[in-house]
């Protein structure tokens, strides 16, 4: 193809954004993947038995119904279609009981018993500002809020901690819905942010739902490399690069990749002071994940859980602050907080008919080598009984090996960094421009910047439209 315009090292949903974003532009763009096939923690593969469709990491999609970049992208076209269950995501808790939370915030209130007119009173004013707060979060962090006055309304609660806002409500529902959604952020449910983390989850659960992708997340990967041939750019892969001197002579040099990845990749030729920030940067703790085939659906005792695409295990709100606490201290909790996807809920290609696949992980300490599928079968069966005679065949990764299959989710953290105030702020390294990188022409744009993890690919595309800016400031873009 000759010499490209501009290289993206990493096929993840990130790099092949900011070879898309780079590509309308007028760029020629090679991407380079060391793996056999494209995208990262987007795809799909049969990992237990043939004609069972795993998600090998993302499976749940609610940032990519919600980003601006993929609402630019007609994935419907190229064969994407998102599939959304009755119920979003469900909370069982003891009893044959679950909040189930569904499109309609009065639809959902009205299952929390006492709880149903303060559950209207916070989210239904969040909800109504969901079109303007979701792509102020997903923005470059020092871009100015298009809609100041709803992003305010947020911040008032988002900045607290879930457990400073799971004080207004008092039932194991309702508490338990935040619960679970604030614990994506992989922190104690007492730290600052944990209560953003629960108000966006549950928020988008309301706005867009929380899809899957029919035939699995590999179809968004697929779309999105159709797309870059389509405009003459092509994906390398097998294609390992060790240090950036490999990389052929371009004018942009795009990186999806981990910040302790870049260390080695141009680690001599960083300066002392920016290679401090990144050595310092903090990953999160891992995660060890199970994936089943099943002859049947789970059987939920709280009928809710049987609609939702998304089941969060793992009881009440104090038993999850307490899982979520343990592995922050370096422990592995006995009765662990659990994310569970249950893709044919609502995709019946996912597994030859009358049968399912399943998805799920818990937190652990960074680089784990525990096997945490007794801890996390025992969860599920908690709250399903007969769940375990459902099993066909199973398949686990503990956190180490995540690592080892894909190097960018270090300690197992498939969230690209800790998400403290701090990194929040500044990340990977306290610079105005979080992508730049000190050396000419070089930007990072995986989940190690912002806005994090998640399929929305934003970090991608803020990069590659800092990248452009500079580009057309000092010389005409493409050939």
């Amino acid at each position: 193809m000759g010499t490209p315009d501009a290289v993206v090292v990493g096929s993840g949903p990130n790099g092949l954004a900011a070879a898309l974003t780079l590509a309308r532009a007028g760029l020629v763009v090679e991407v380079y993947e060391r793996s056999e096939t494209p995208g990262g923690g987007c795809r799909t593969e049969e990992l237990t038995l043939p004609g069972y469709l795993h998600d090998v990491c993302s499976a749940v999609h609610p940032l990519l119904a919600e980003s601006p970049f993929f609402r630019g992208t007609d994935l419907e076209a190229r064969g994407v279609k998102l599939c959304r269950s009755k119920v979003a995501f469900g909370h069982p808790v003891d009893g044959d009981r679950a909040a189930a939370v569904v499109e309609s915030v009065h639809e959902t209130a009205s299952g929390l018993g006492t709880d149903a007119s303060e559950y209207l009173r916070v989210f239904e004013p969040l909800v109504r500002d969901t079109p303007r707060i979701i792509p102020t979060l997903l923005a470059p962090i020092r871009s100015v809020p298009t809609h100041p006055f709803a992003m305010t309304r947020f911040a008032r609660r988002g900045l607290l901690s879930a457990q400073t806002i799971a004080r207004t409500f008092r039932s194991d529902e309702a508490r338990g819905i935040l619960a679970g959604a604030a614990a994506h952020a992989m922190l104690p449910l007492d730290h600052l942010l944990t209560g953003a983390y629960g108000l966006l989850f549950t928020m988008m659960a309301h706005s867009s739902g929380w899809p899957l992708v029919r035939g699995g997340s590999a179809r968004v990967t697929d779309a999105m490399v159709s797309e870059l041939e389509s405009l003459g750019g092509h994906v390398r892969t097998s294609s390992s690069v060790r240090t950036l001197d490999e990389l052929p002579p371009c004018k942009l040099v795009m990186l999806d990749i981990s910040a302790r990845r870049l260390l080695e990749l141009a680690g001599a030729r960083l300066p002392a002071r920016y290679k401090r920030s990144l050595e310092r940067f903090k990953h999160g703790p891992g995660v060890c994940k199970v994936d089943w085939a099943l002859d049947g659906p789970v059987p939920w005792g709280a009928p809710a859980c049987r609609d939702a695409g998304t089941i969060h295990v793992g009881g009440t709100f104090e038993e999850i602050a307490r899982s979520e606490s343990e592995v922050a201290s370096g422990r592995h909790p006995e009765r662990p907080f659990c994310i569970v996807a249950q893709p044919s809920v609502s995709d019946s290609s996912r597994a030859p008919a009358g049968h399912a696949t399943l998805w799920a992980y818990c937190h652990v300490p960074a680089g784990s080598t525990f096997d945490m599928t007794e801890r996390i079968e025992s969860q599920i069966e908690r709250f399903a009984p007969g769940f375990r005679d459902r099993v066909l065949a199973r398949v686990t990764r503990t956190a180490a090996q995540i690592e080892s299959h894909n190097p960018n989710y270090v300690g197992g953290d498939v969230s690209g960094g800790l998400a403290t105030l701090r990194q929040t702020l500044f990340r990977p390294a306290v610079r105005w421009n979080d992508y730049r990188t000190p050396l000419e022409g070089v930007y990072l744009c995986s989940a190690s910047t912002p806005p994090g993890g998640g399929v929305h690919g934003m970090c991608g595309y803020n990069a590659a439209t800092s990248a452009l800016a500079r580009l057309r400031s000092r010389r005409p873009v493409g050939r």
